[in-house]
């Protein structure tokens, strides 16, 4: 392999021609923002100064501002916003008396004498009011303030306009990257000076709406470790990322400067908005290599994002502490499309995963301790504490008393009857399924025995701990529409039965309310940016087996609002297509009622190689018949997916040993036999998203070209048992399904408990479209063994189980965490993978 050709066979440059090339554009093109930034500065505090100059009677008339020119400031004097109406001119004269001498304070007043929450503030000279201006954002009264020089009026940006053409006619050529930045940003300039707001989603125009935040990528090679590529960007400020992609200030609470929670009023505010394309990436059977899913999602976000200017959103899963501290790593992507800063998105992020443990883990103890109570007390002094001092139920103890049909207010007024079915949960431990969890890899924790303390009293029980992205309530963050579907679903998840066979629930424990004070914040998304600028929402992380794989609904819905009718939102399905796929499908679509426009397939020819009978060793060595038997695995995939009535485009990863002769044979049989509408290789991992630009336009045309027809696989009112065999026999190619132990007798109960419309996620190996592992490609025949039934209330699905799968993973002999550590100086972290 020569020097200049990366590991997957992309021809690159030297870092030295790369930084030496186009300097003078991109001086231009940092001009050109900065005037931009500079318009958008102004556009904020316009409609802010005209409220207040109205109210004053110091606006001008139309005839005077439209013969006014310029950018006209009272150099001496400030705008004060957003204060604290109690605050008057004696405060701000305080606040501001270190930036020099006053002269004057104006606290501004409606015509009934009410503060407005701004002022005026003049000083001697010119340099002290810019040394005032330093003070925004700084508090008063605990409010941040808005400073900014005082304006009499927004002028045209006419230099925006007049050199628009220019930009155009430079002769750097027609699809020079650099060229139409240059000339988008000098027309959404001279848009903007007559009034156009390019943060109001629906208003902008098509091709420039996230220039002001993309960065160009010098690509190296060879290249470098992940997270020296990541700590090698700096950052945008996660404001501007998120106000250029139609995130008004006030829908964002910020961690730190580099990622943000979006709050859910977005979606109101765009309810009538168009949806973007709706993408789902997705990979054929994975394998020990790797294939690079998550790595392609970042990288074709990259491509249609800053390379074609579509409005583009990566919707990603919250990585788990767990694995990135054992054997396999961070989830940010990889090479040249990685999320950043990758130590946020990997360690803790906005504290999602925390809130989730706290929640799960309080459900937990206060089941344990109601147990302990009800074994300890009568049932007098039981109701006695339970509703003392009260003179009404509060509305979390109504709930239980509806559920019972028991509709009284009063405590006093209840029957000594009905005060023992309301008092005790009569809780069955045999029964109890709910376990604590723990966002580590910690194999010691999965088979504990708990109560052993003399103050319980020899109330003990055999439980285990899972890791947290197991808990359900895991699950519901990723399927929940808001806050108070959130608040439905945690108080109807089921811990345990009742010695009667009752369902216990969360609600009955009482403390659903609670849970969901501490999920108040994990249910909006949090919004990052790629290495090029491109915008990211993470949300949720559930296990791509015992849960559907999948991010969050919620996360989905704002991205297609922001993105628009011209734009693209690609939401990552975990596994493999037979799993992650069939359940964003079956079981997120089914519920978000959200319709995919396309579907795009990541495959390797390494993988289809290993799937074809060689192992991993060999995988990179030539060989046509193997190569020629795996492409049965990645044909069922597209098959598979085509059977949804969705396009299938197919993303071939490419590395620098594959040959044409592989690539073409991929190609021939992936859409002749597969049915896919597309398939390109792609370089992204080496150059980011200039090596995916090929997938993103092929992803364009199939949207544009081929209209997508979905449809669920099964009806709700399918029996659990035919949903089960359907999935197995169309998506897996097995030949029949086995019921093992008491599993269809469970089916039956769950059906008489009315959970028979809940679509079903089986829960199974992701190395293999069959219960086995060991069966590579595309096998036949079979028959999937059930071997139980589980159910989750509050995520609304039945998991069947084929296999032994464990909730909670071990450490190896070498884990991540021994390369990981931190310059105490500088506070960079090394090590992470």
């Amino acid at each position: 392999m020569s020097s200049n050709q990366d590991d997957h066979g992309g021809e690159m440059i030297s870092a030295e021609d790369q930084f030496n090339v186009d300097m003078d554009a991109e001086a231009e093109l940092e001009e050109m923002k900065r005037q931009v930034e500079s318009l958008q500065e102004d556009m904020q505090l316009k409609a802010l100064q005209e409220s207040a100059a109205k109210d004053e009677g110091t606006r001008k008339t139309a005839a005077a501002a439209a013969a006014s020119s310029g950018q006209t400031k009272t150099n001496t004097s400030i705008f004060v916003g957003d204060l604290d109406l109690r605050t008057t001119d004696a405060d701000l004269r305080v606040f501001f008396a270190s930036c020099g001498a006053i002269t004057r304070v104006t606290v501004l007043k409606d015509r009934q004498g009410n503060p407005k929450g701004t002022a005026y503030v003049e000083f001697e000279t010119e340099g002290q009011a810019h040394a005032a201006i330093l003070k925004d954002g700084q508090s008063l009264h605990g409010k941040p303030l808005k400073v900014a020089m005082k304006r009499d009026n927004i002028p045209a940006f006419q230099r925006g306009i007049s050199r628009g053409g220019a930009y155009a006619l430079r002769g750097r050529g027609a699809g020079n990257p650099m060229q139409q930045q240059i000339a988008a940003l000098a027309m959404m300039a001279g848009m903007m000076s007559q009034g156009f707001n390019p943060l109001q989603s629906g208003t902008d125009p098509p091709h420039c709406w996230i220039l002001m935040t993309t960065r160009k990528l010098h690509c190296v090679w060879p290249v470098p470790a992940d997270i020296d590529i990541a700590q090698s960007i700096d950052a945008q400020p996660i404001t501007s990322i998120a106000e250029a992609a139609g995130i008004l200030l006030s829908e964002l609470s910020p961690y730190g400067s580099t990622r943000a929670k979006v709050k859910l009023s977005v979606l109101k505010r765009l309810e009538g908005s168009p949806n973007g394309k709706y993408v789902v990436v997705a990979g054929m059977s994975p394998t020990p290599l790797g294939e690079g899913k998550s790595t392609t999602t970042i990288g074709l976000a990259q491509a249609l994002g800053a390379h074609l200017q579509r409005r583009c959103f990566a919707c990603i899963r919250q990585p788990s502490q767990g694995p990135t501290f054992g054997i396999k790593g961070g989830a940010a992507g990889g090479g040249y499309s990685q999320v950043i800063p990758m130590e946020d998105f990997n360690l803790h992020g906005t504290g999602d995963i925390h809130a989730i443990t706290a929640a799960n883990n309080l459900l937990a103890a206060a089941l344990d301790t109601r147990i302990f109570h009800e074994r300890t007390q009568d049932d007098a002094a039981l109701y006695r504490r339970l509703t003392d001092e009260l003179k009404t139920f509060t509305p979390i103890m109504q709930k239980r008393l509806d559920k019972l049909g028991i509709y009284k207010t009063d405590p006093k007024s209840l029957t000594e009857e009905e005060r023992v079915c309301f008092a005790r949960l009569d809780v069955d431990p045999d029964t109890i399924s709910w376990r604590r969890v723990t966002d580590v890899n910690d194999r010691f924790l999965r088979d504990i025995e708990i109560g052993m303390g003399k103050a319980e009293k020899g109330i003990s029980r055999r439980t285990g701990f899972d890791i947290s992205v197991a808990s359900e309530v895991m699950a519901i963050l990723a399927l929940v529409d808001d806050l108070a579907d959130m608040r439905q679903r945690l108080g109807a998840i089921q811990v345990a039965k009742s010695k009667t066979g009752a369902s216990v629930t969360a609600e009955d424990v009482g403390c659903a309310g609670a849970m969901t004070v501490l999920m108040k914040d994990a249910v909006e998304p949090t919004v990052m940016q790629t290495l090029e600028g491109t915008p990211v929402l993470v949300h949720a992380g559930p296990f791509g087996n015992i849960a559907h794989g999948n991010s969050s609904v919620v996360a989905d819905r704002i991205a297609l609002k922001l993105a628009g009718a011209d734009g693209f939102v690609l939401t990552e399905a975990g596994f493999g297509a037979d799993m992650g796929c069939e359940k964003f499908f079956n079981i997120k679509c089914r519920t978000s009622g959200l319709k995919p426009d396309a579907a795009v397939l990541v495959a390797t020819v390494r993988a289809l190689k290993f799937h074809g009978g060689v192992e991993p060793k060999d995988a990179t060595k030539e060989n046509a018949d193997a190569l020629r038997a795996g492409m049965s695995n990645l044909v069922r995939h597209i098959q598979n997916i085509r059977k949804f009535g969705v396009p299938v485009v197919v993303a071939l990863n490419r590395f620098s040993t594959d040959t044409e002769a592989e690539l073409a044979l991929v190609k021939e049989l992936a859409t002749q036999e597969g049915g896919a509408a597309d398939v390109v290789v792609t370089d992204h991992w080496s150059k980011g998203g200039a090596g995916a630009v090929g997938l993103a336009q092929a992803l364009i045309r199939v949207t544009e070209t081929t209209p997508s027809n979905f449809q669920l696989l099964y009806p709700s009112n399918a029996s659990l048992k035919e949903k089960i065999e359907t999935v197995c026999r169309e998506i897996y190619g097995a030949a029949g399904v086995e019921y093992l132990n008491d599993a269809e007798e469970k089916l039956a109960d769950f059906e008489r408990m009315g959970y028979g419309d809940f679509p079903v996620c089986m829960a199974k190996t992701q190395y293999s479209f069959s219960h086995n592992p060991e069966l590579r490609g595309a096998p036949t025949g079979f028959t999937v063994p059930i071997r139980d039934v589980r159910v989750n209330c509050g995520a609304k699905f039945v998991f069947p189980l084929l296999g032994d799968i464990s909730t909670m993973p071990g450490l190896p002999t070498r884990p991540a965490y021994y390369n990981i550590d931190i310059d105490c100086e500088s506070g960079r972290i090394v090590g992470l993978s």
